[in-house]
């Protein structure tokens, strides 16, 4: 078997009048993040970790702002096509391991509805799935609450 590892890491600011997705989770809050798709910082982590893996560039070569289809784009279909990518190179998905770094809104009580939605679209077993959040203490942007960043690892195998 061969092993490979890919890590992944994103930010996005928070704004007034956007939804907040982490995820894939729509998680009730007064500020969303600013992106040209839904802006889920963790799932766009956690592409770039697979793809990284994998090497196959990252999410912003295949999924482009610059590209009108994305506009608004569920960040769980670019995930599940990240997933497919993996599946035709002869890969197959280990394990990952988010972390969702902000100040608010608490993300604990999501977890167990995040690892389900995101073992649904990778279509591997919530086991293999972890989903960690951390606040950084009042320091940086997220500190300030300006914004939401994500780091991820994974595992894949062929």
């Amino acid at each position: 078997m061969k092993f490979r590892t890919g890590y992944g890491y994103d930010v996005h600011r928070l704004t007034e009048g956007r939804e907040l997705w982490l995820c894939g989770l729509h998680i009730p809050h007064s500020r969303g993040l600013l992106g040209h798709s839904d802006a889920d910082v963790a799932l766009h982590a956690l592409c770039d970790s697979l793809l990284g893996a994998a090497a196959l560039r990252d999410i912003g070569y295949h999924f482009p702002d610059s590209d009108p289809k994305y506009k608004g784009a569920d960040s769980k279909l670019l995930l599940g096509e990240v997933c497919r990518m993996l599946r035709r190179k002869g890969f197959e998905i280990g394990n990952v391991d988010v972390t969702i770094m902000a100040e608010e809104p608490k993300i604990n009580p999501h977890i167990e509805e995040m690892k389900r939605i995101m073992s649904e679209v990778m279509n591997i077993p919530e086991d293999d799935i972890s989903i960690k959040a951390t606040t950084t203490e009042g320091l940086g942007f997220t500190g300030r609450r300006e914004g939401i960043a994500a780091s991820a690892v994974s595992l894949i195998y062929c």
